[in-house]
């Protein structure tokens, strides 16, 4: 039992994603964080997670930290795991997510504010909810939670945590004026629903501020 001898290969595909989102615009200033499920092998390492504080544009293997469910880090890297590491963990309870990506998307910050009283965004229409799984046709409704923010990780984890739909697909959440949180059932599946969601969030607040622009 213990960190997998293959490690680096996790640590690789965080750091990847990480620089990945980095590109897209959605990791300013040193922002987000990204983890994958580590086997079960690996206990008691549940995941391995970015460092606080890095810049995500040049993130490398080594600032990717394999940590228990407490948090601790496993790996005797010396950096930080990220702050909001705590919410990464809550979901990990959840025993079909394999990873989870967090990002800080303009549209993703303003439209989180504007729905923060109503508690969630709806999507229905756009032939990209087809990128999510389980989805096979445009003409549904898809709810993504929204959630107030807090500086204090162990309260907001506590807070989230009952209030996350049990019964209907649940892909990912927003915190308000922070940022969005998706998941899969691996990076693969993660990385496909972070794509979705973005782009719906940049469609949504498009069709906010311009409308369908009919008749242009």
């Amino acid at each position: 039992m213990g960190i997998p001898e293959n490690f680096k290969l996790y640590a690789d595909q965080v750091a990847d994603t990480a620089r990945w989102a980095a590109r897209k615009g959605w990791a300013p200033a040193t922002s987000t964080n990204y983890s994958v499920r580590l086997p079960p092998d690996a206990a008691p390492a549940i995941c391995a997670i970015t460092a606080s504080g890095i810049d995500k544009d040049h993130l490398g293997s080594d600032s990717v930290i394999a940590i228990d469910g407490e948090g601790h880090p496993m790996n005797g890297n010396r950096l930080r795991p990220s702050a909001e590491t705590p919410l990464h963990l809550m979901l990990y309870r959840r025993t079909h997510i394999g990873a989870v990506l967090h990002t800080h998307s303009i549209a993703g910050a303003l439209l989180s504010r504007s729905a923060e009283a109503t508690g969630y965004l709806a999507f229905s229409g756009w032939e990209l909810l087809k990128g999510l799984e389980g989805i096979d046709r445009h003409d549904c409704e898809v709810r993504l939670p929204v959630f107030p923010n807090s500086q204090d990780m162990a309260w907001l984890s506590s807070h989230i945590e009952p209030r996350l739909p049990q019964a209907d697909p649940c892909y990912g959440f927003l915190l308000a004026g922070h940022g969005l949180y998706v998941w899969g059932t691996n990076l693969a599946d993660a990385k496909r629903h972070l794509e979705v969601f973005e782009y719906l969030l940049q469609c949504e607040r498009e069709v906010r501020t311009h409308g369908y622009l009919a008749g242009a």
